[in-house]
């Protein structure tokens, strides 16, 4: 898949799954993808997540681990 064409479903479902561990996430607003990963605006800010666990989270989902997920949880930044 190019890079510039990332599944957006994946990153949805990701921050679905984020939901147990910081239900100030939010939903899904948009992203913009950067050398260093993929920025994603969300209703309650803003959250970085690597662009190779969104792309896990499309082709192996059950391969995502709890670490991964908390690991990213803990880059967000809500609004302010």
């Amino acid at each position: 898949m190019p890079k510039h064409n990332l599944p957006t479903y994946a990153i949805v479902e990701l921050l679905m799954r984020l939901a147990p561990h910081n239900n100030l996430i939010g939903d899904y607003k948009n992203h913009s993808i950067y050398n260093e990963g993929v920025v994603v605006k969300t209703s309650g800010g803003i959250i970085r997540f690597p662009e190779a666990l969104i792309m896990q989270q499309f082709e192996a989902p059950e391969l995502v681990t709890d670490h991964a997920l908390l690991q990213t949880a803990s880059s967000f930044k809500p609004s302010r």
